[in-house]
């Protein structure tokens, strides 16, 4: 009786709190009076992710189009009021000049509910961000990209020899896979001076976990994920952990006896793990424990296996759309490795303009995130939203969300959006474009810490491989693209197949 009693009380219980959402996210932004728009109950804007009805990039593009003359409208992120903004301007004060009213993401797995994904850059607020991202911040200067030059650079020849050495694999290639090796080896020998060479050893433990920890396509981690982002607090209640239990215990022992080995062994190498072992050596008031090594390692592992391996996919796959484009990035790189008698250096690589054109062209048509957010820390006063609307006082926890491609696809800031134009970003163009509105890493303080390490891997992978090889479409390649909507990654349907045609030059 007792315990039928119980699940009366939790039924009703539950009852009420869906009644409870249902009225305020019915009255919210009425009682407001601001413009805004109606989702679904519960998940709201989230709700075409949830059910597949529409890629990330494709709701990206949605949100931007609602309301099109107005600077910004309100609705829901699950249960979280959120303001949607389009404006330059606004864009440029809430992300820039008042910083200090919006200063965090809306992170949905705290250091106390998972230590890896909660104490990571990304994740963390207030002063505790500030010291973290002070202390990452050396590790991706241009001297330190200089020394890692070389790391790089090593990986991408391995890489590259790979299918020298086997030209019957050269011919399909699915290139998400295969980028995503290389990426998983520039992270282990930068970041963690482990060697790897995922195109021989294709199921090393490094490329295992970290496939598994960005794979976001299964039913199971799409729902986890939901849960994280729409119930917090129960899933910190539940002690359950956003990574698979595997994954989270290999990212821990791997940098807990990295830490241990070093300190025993003196071994220094200027790298990520060697400036956070040096913070937590630190005496000056900031606490840095092994935990935060392990997420701090752990964020910039996911961001360089997964991001930087699509940014390339995109790049090859537009190459290979536009062979006239190609050749001439091809021309203006055969011209600079001349001077350096066939040797790519860090200033060489500086000076392909029209690759870097193109890389930046690449990021504009595919940004790695389709949309990014602030949280509201301080009451903040934004103008009226359009004719007809009086100014709006954003409160405390209102969640500011930047449909980042949905911008970069505006007809009124980048015309023709869905072409391919590298022009755009010529010494002539470049500086008309409106700095707030080309955002692909972000803007602001917050902007991502590791976009010059990036680049440049991208740039030195596509260097080697255009130097040898040209890139070409397959029976299985898909252009135009259609985006998959199984996944919060950004990603293609039925993958990125491309071949690689041997070049019949020497140098």
């Amino acid at each position: 009786m007792a315990l039928l009693n119980l699940l009366l009380l939790v039924f009703v219980g539950c009852v009420l709190f869906l009644i409870h959402l249902l009225i305020r996210q019915h009255t919210y932004w009425k009682s407001r009076k601001l413009l805004h728009v109606g989702f679904p109950p519960i998940i709201n804007m989230n709700t075409a992710l949830f059910f597949r009805q529409r890629s990330f990039p494709e709701h990206s593009k949605f949100l931007h189009s609602l309301h099109p003359n107005a600077k910004y409208y309100g609705t829901f992120d699950f249960n979280t009021p959120a303001i949607v903004v389009k404006d330059p301007e606004l864009i440029r004060d809430i992300f820039i000049k008042n910083f200090e009213y919006f200063p965090d993401h809306r992170s949905f797995v705290t250091e106390e509910m998972d230590p890896i994904v909660g104490r990571n850059v990304f994740s963390l607020k207030g002063q505790r961000w500030k010291d973290v991202r002070s202390t990452l911040s050396p590790s991706f200067t241009a001297n330190k990209m200089k020394f890692m030059f070389q790391l790089v650079s090593e990986c991408s020849r391995e890489f590259v020899q790979y299918f020298v050495n086997n030209p019957d694999s050269a011919k399909n290639v699915e290139a998400k896979d295969a980028f995503t090796r290389y990426t998983n080896d520039v992270i282990a020998t930068a970041a963690f001076g482990i060697q790897v060479n995922s195109m021989r050893d294709r199921e090393n433990e490094f490329y295992v976990y970290g496939k598994d920890a960005t794979s976001f396509g299964t039913v199971c981690r799409l729902i986890k994920f939901m849960l994280f982002r729409a119930f917090p607090n129960v899933m910190r209640m539940s002690g359950e952990k956003f990574l698979s239990r595997s994954t989270d215990r290999f990212f821990k022992q791997l940098v807990t006896n990295t830490v241990k080995t070093r300190e025993e062994k003196g071994i220094v190498r200027p790298d990520m793990i060697h400036l956070l072992m040096q913070a937590k050596d630190k005496k000056d008031g900031i606490e840095f424990t092994i935990d935060d090594i392990i997420g701090q390692a752990f964020i910039f592992f996911l961001a360089g296996f997964d991001v930087s391996s699509t940014l390339m996919c995109f790049v090859a796959y537009e190459l290979a759309a536009h062979p006239e484009i190609q050749e001439r990035v091809q021309e203006d790189i055969d011209k600079q490795l001349e001077q350096e008698n066939g040797l790519l250096t860090y200033e060489s690589l500086g000076r392909i303009k029209y690759l870097d054109m193109v890389i930046n062209e690449t990021l504009r048509k595919y940004p790695p995130t389709p949309m990014t957010d602030r949280v509201c820390a301080k009451e903040f006063v934004i103008p009226s939203s359009m004719d007809g609307y009086p100014e709006y006082k954003v409160e405390v926890g209102t969640n500011i969300i930047m449909p980042i491609y949905g911008l970069h696809h505006d007809p009124r800031f980048f015309p023709d959006p869905e072409k391919f134009i590298p022009e755009r970003f010529d010494d002539e163009n470049k500086n008309n474009i409106n700095p707030y509105v080309y955002v692909p890493f972000g803007l602001g303080p917050r902007k991502c810490i590791g976009n010059r390490f990036a680049l440049m891997e991208t740039k030195i992978l596509i260097v080697h491989i255009l130097k040898k090889f040209n890139i070409k479409f397959t029976s299985k390649s898909k252009y135009p693209i259609v985006f998959c909507k199984k996944t919060f990654n950004l990603n293609i349907e039925g993958g990125f197949w491309l071949g690689l045609e041997e070049r019949k030059i020497t140098n």
